[in-house]
């Protein structure tokens, strides 16, 4: 147990029996009253987001989780589908609440999955990743109306903006909390 005033960003706690992830806090002193931290949660479980208010001088309790380092197979309807890299062991996250990370999760490439009481609950993937294009449009001569900018298509089926000159077969670099274009990559 931890007392509110100690709650970090990017901290695990249990929060109505669930682990959450602390995305944000802010330490509030009112001048008259008591103080207390504001914090918006993240569930690992489901992924919907919450806000609360704690009283700093109440305890949270901290949540036990680890990463393990496994190869991503494939993915089905209901969850994404790994691999120990030690063990060979193969287990699956479920997709919920993880949507949004399918389109930076290339098979067999190797990723930190969170785990909480022995259940995998989420997977981190890297804060850049370089994804290959498959399919893009040709720029048209002249097209700078627009920013200069055309949609592109890449392997793992994201759709990605990017600048005119690149075309189909080339890497970029994509930031994976924004999905937006870094840099081409040459290899």
């Amino acid at each position: 147990m931890i007392k509110a005033g100690q709650i970090a960003k990017g901290q695990c706690l249990i929060w109505k029996g669930d682990p959450y992830l602390v995305t944000e806090r802010e330490f509030v002193n009112p001048g008259k009253g008591s103080a207390f931290v504001r914090v918006k949660l993240k569930s690992l479980m489901h992924g919907r987001v919450l806000q609360e208010t704690i009283k700093s001088n109440d305890s949270v309790e901290e949540a036990d989780v680890f990463d393990r380092d496994a190869q991503y197979m494939y993915a089905d309807e209901t969850a994404y589908h790994f691999m120990d890299a030690e063990t060979y062991e193969q287990f699956q996250v479920e997709r919920q609440g993880l949507e949004d990370k399918i389109n930076f999760m290339k098979e067999g490439d190797t990723y930190r999955v969170v785990m909480w009481e022995a259940t995998p609950i989420d997977v981190t993937v890297p804060l850049k990743m370089v994804l290959q294009v498959t399919e893009a449009p040709e720029a048209i001569k002249g097209d700078t109306v627009t920013g200069a900018t055309k949609p592109v298509t890449t392997e793992t089926g994201l759709e990605v903006k990017v600048p005119l000159f690149i075309k189909q077969g080339d890497k970029i670099l994509v930031n994976t909390e924004s999905g937006e274009y870094v840099e081409r990559v040459n290899s």
